[in-house]
């Protein structure tokens, strides 16, 4: 690595990391908050020696085979599917993420939005400023409640399992969860149970995602699986928006076949299916999941930490390669 390496940041960040790294290379930083075109990444990526993208930011293999300047790629975000890694590992590229920081506030949005869609909270908002109160009546607006119910969580790791805690503590809610492995230490501490997809679907009442996209997960609920729900059900998604058949959901939706969804990402992320902002039983965020001050920040100085331990030729933390991987600093 060269003494004074240049770093190419696609967005405004917290200033504490811009400064952080700025003490061990130059910086460059886009200020425009919107997302980057395409040329003009292509553009930055051939400048810079470490690349500082965020998840819309596109590192495929055509922009890595124009980039032989670069060195590491330090992905902002937990998730890294924004990243070719495969094609990175090969030029020797480490990718790093920021993991563990976004965990308990991903899962309080996610327990957020179980509120907001089950109590139609949205919905009836509108309602008051509007002026189309018309006096309380038994019958006005009936939601359902979430206490005692079965949450069903699909990807049991760092926050799924941090969803689950809250649901089951907080609420008295039943767990089930469906992963790959057998989630002792849930199941003892939650009394979860490990089921099928199939089986999860079918009695759960609020269904909630918290796996990453890869290929076998793209459209992991679709028709098939938004026909196994139960028709009071509620499905939540603060993980990747590839994850859910869009078009399927609003379908569902339209047709009252579930109760509701509680969504903060979407499958084309930032366009929605057409339809879905006109259904009153949607609740839509603009993937704020990780949206608090202290969060943010803290994603910012992990991306920092990661960008100087390498610069120092340190142990790489957060690197999301496969071990074979051999740095070339």
């Amino acid at each position: 690595m060269i003494k004074r390496p240049v770093v190419f940041v696609t967005r405004p960040l917290p200033q504490a990391a811009l400064k952080a790294i700025s003490k061990y290379a130059t910086v460059r930083l886009r200020k425009t908050d919107s997302i980057i075109p395409r040329a003009e990444l292509l553009a930055g990526a051939k400048q810079c020696d470490i690349l500082l993208p965020i998840l819309t930011d596109k590192i495929d293999d055509a922009l890595l085979a124009q980039t032989p300047r670069l060195k590491l790629i330090a992905n902002y975000g937990a998730g890294y599917n924004n990243v070719d890694v495969e094609s990175a590992t090969r030029r020797g590229i480490p990718v790093t993420n920021t993991p563990d920081v976004l965990t308990e506030t991903t899962a309080e949005l996610a327990v957020a939005l179980m509120l907001a869609v089950s109590r139609r909270l949205v919905e009836t908002d509108k309602v008051m400023r509007a002026g189309n109160y018309p006096g309380w009546g038994p019958l006005m607006y009936l939601g359902h409640g979430i206490s005692g119910k079965t949450l069903g969580v699909i990807g049991m790791g760092r926050i799924g399992t941090r969803v689950a805690e809250i649901a089951h503590h907080g609420f008295g809610m039943h767990v089930l969860y469906y992963t790959k492995h057998k989630e002792r230490e849930v199941e003892l501490s939650l009394g979860a149970r490990k089921v099928g997809l199939s089986t999860l679907l079918r009695k759960a009442d609020v269904v909630t995602l918290h796996v990453p996209l890869i290929p076998q997960t793209k459209h992991l609920i679709s028709r098939k699986q938004l026909a196994l729900m139960k028709p009071s059900a509620y499905l939540i998604n603060t993980s990747r928006g590839p994850v859910v058949d869009e078009a399927a959901l609003v379908q569902a939706l339209t047709k009252r076949r579930i109760a509701g969804a509680g969504l903060d990402v979407y499958e084309h992320e930032p366009a929605m299916a057409p339809g879905l902002a006109k259904l009153s039983n949607a609740v839509l965020l603009p993937h704020i999941g990780s949206a608090t001050i202290d969060t943010r920040t803290a994603m910012a100085m992990v991306a920092a930490k990661n960008i100087i331990a390498f610069i120092q030729r340190r142990s790489l933390p957060n690197c999301v390669n496969p071990p074979r991987l051999v740095r070339s600093a």
